[in-house]
């Protein structure tokens, strides 16, 4: 079963994005707190959203967090999967199909223009997972990413500040 995430998840939910980030090799960089996270998801103007998967006795087995993204050529949000993770023991149940196939509905009643998502390179099963689900690679595009020391120098002094909305 896949439904919404609701404050009773986000141990679980934080476990598995600890077990996430062990599989995919940077443990020392999940540094996200409990309060942290329930502040994103529960917060008095939550900008983070979340599914979980749950097995038959309603033990949160896997969770997709997303947030809205926007598209200047559709004129229509999107959905941007942050995390989709199905706990190994739990893998080949449907899960992972289920709760992309929740945020693919989502979209479709919404009138949203577009799900998507970044995957490692290395990781070929999920790659093939994605493209079964008819998911095609943007293989055209280069992420680009600012964070830590390079932010904060780029970011320096005279820049101008957005006001927080």
């Amino acid at each position: 079963m896949i439904r919404r995430a609701g404050p009773q998840d986000v141990e679980p939910i934080l476990a598995m994005v600890a077990e996430l980030a062990d599989y995919e090799r940077s443990s020392d960089q999940a540094r996200m707190t409990a309060v942290q996270l329930h502040a994103a998801l529960f917060g008095p103007t939550p900008a983070l959203f979340g599914h979980v998967a749950v097995d038959a006795a309603g033990q949160p087995v896997g969770f997709a967090l997303w947030f809205l993204n926007f598209s200047t050529w559709a004129g229509t949000h999107g959905i941007y999967l942050e995390d989709l993770y199905v706990r190994p023991a739990a893998r080949g149940g449907g899960y992972g199909k289920e709760l992309l196939r929740a945020l693919a509905a989502l979209c479709v009643e919404r009138g949203y223009a577009r799900l998507e998502w970044w995957v490692l390179d290395w990781n070929q099963p999920a790659m093939d997972f994605y493209r079964a689900a008819g998911a095609v690679a943007m293989d055209e595009w280069t992420v680009f990413r600012l964070t830590g020391p390079a932010l904060a120098r780029f970011s320096g002094p005279g820049t101008p500040r957005a006001t927080p909305a």
